[in-house]
This record gives C-alpha cells, structure tokens and sequence, in this order.
C-alpha cells in the first residue's frame, strides 16, 4: 500500500545547536513518503546556514524565511499553508523523533480510523541526554473537555489527517497557540487517539516556557477567556484543574 504524504511542520529560531540532530531524526525514519518544511523565523545565529545544508542534503526539505520575527504560532502557519500532505506533522526544531515515529503513528492512525492523534514521549537536556521519566499519556481518546484539564497533547507528537479534516491552524498568540490548535480540532467533536509508546523526545531547554509553568497560571485563564469565550467561572476551573494536573505531570 503506498504511504500517503506527511508534512512535517517545523519552526526554527536559534536551533542551529541542535538542528542536525533534529534532522538526523528525521532522515533516519523508517516512513519515507514526508516532506519536511522548516521556516526561520529570522534566527540571529546559524540557524539558515544549516538549514541550507539540510536542504542541499535532501530535496524533500523544504525551507523558507519569516519576512520579520512573528513567534512559533504564525510561523507554524505559515509552513501549514505551504503543506501538500494528507497528515500534517508537527516537530520543533530542538526535539527528537524515534526512527520508527511516523511508521508506527501512521499506521496507527490508519487502523484505529484516527483524524487526530498524539503519542507518549520522553525529555532531553540541552546535551542530548534523557532525563524524567516518559509521559505516558492516556489510552483514551481525548475529547475538549478532556483536554481542557490535563494538557494531554504534545506538539511533537501530534498528527492530525489535513485531507479530511480539513487544514487547522494555530493561534497568534506567542504562547499556546498549538494547544489552541487541539482545542480547535476537538471542538468539532473530533477526538485525539493516544498511542502509548515513546516515539519523541522533547529536550527541555533552560529558561523554556514549560520550565516556568507555574509562572503563566494567569495567562492561561486569560487564554481560555479570549479563545474559548469562557465565562470567569469556566476559566477559573479548568485553569485550576490545569495547573493541578501540570504539577503532577511535572514534578510527581
């Protein structure tokens, strides 16, 4: 059976650190029909240097740079209009994928009859080593009132299935625009199957938003307020209910 398409969308500011590896992530999968698009979003490092050697490398990379420096979300956008495949992929350009990711994602997706779909996956420090524990995710589908308590859904493990679906996009908020992009996908009644295995690696940079979490309680109910429309009450609860389960997933 052919392998449809997937487009791999990847954002890229200051990554030339670690795009090789990235990269070498992404060649080595086992799935072969992909297209990768990468877009600078105007690095002040290396970071279109080794792009273009990437794209010299394999003519199935596909690169392109922001006019102005406009943050993951529009960036991410940008790439997904660019995109011809029937599943749309996400990585970020510091994060790692198992060799066998979209083989096995794939063809879980086609069994399961999924149009929306995440993975467990484990952590890296800057230097490539693995620390924490894996995130196991549930076995559950995940539905939008699901992921309004437990930010269950990671960006580098989410594929969801464009041709059908129609294409998503992100909001332009310079913070969670991707899981605005789930909400959005599961609001049409859609649920996200989770495949319970590590297929990604996630590297945890010092200074990273999700290393000050805790720090953004208050902008995640104004989030919920402004993209979901939620009353105060709504917005109280699941920003309560989100920060309890962000502990546990964090530091339990």
């Amino acid at each position: 059976m052919d392998q449809p398409l997937v487009s791999i969308i990847t954002p890229v500011y200051n990554s030339s650190l670690f795009l090789k590896d990235t990269a070498e992530s992404v060649f080595c999968q086992g799935y072969k029909n992909w297209e990768w698009i990468l877009i600078d979003d105007k690095s002040t490092d290396d970071s279109w240097h080794v792009l273009s050697e990437l794209s010299r490398e394999d003519d199935r990379v596909k690169i392109f740079c922001n006019e102005v420096n406009s943050g993951s979300g529009i960036t991410r956008n940008n790439a997904i209009r660019k995109a011809k495949g029937k599943y749309i992929a996400f990585l970020d350009s510091d994060d790692i994928w198992h060799s066998k990711k979209l083989e096995k994602h794939i063809a879980f997706m086609i069994e399961k009859k999924a149009l929306f779909s995440h993975t467990s996956y484990g952590y890296l420090d800057e230097k490539g080593n693995v620390i924490k524990n894996t995130f196991r995710i549930s076995k559950n589908p995940v539905s939008y009132k699901d992921l309004l308590k437990r930010t269950e859904i990671s960006c580098l493990t989410a594929i969801y299935d464009a041709e059908i679906l129609g294409k998503f996009y992100m909001s332009e908020h310079r913070r969670k625009q991707d899981y605005a992009l789930w909400l959005s996908i599961l609001k049409t009644g859609t649920k996200s199957y989770g495949l319970d295995e590590e297929l990604a690696f996630y590297r945890q940079r010092v200074g990273s938003a999700t290393s000050n979490k805790f720090k953004l309680v208050g902008k995640h109910f104004l989030f919920l307020k402004e993209t979901q429309r939620m009353r105060t009450h709504q917005a109280i609860k699941y920003t309560v209910l989100w920060m309890i389960n962000g502990f546990v997933r964090y530091y339990l």
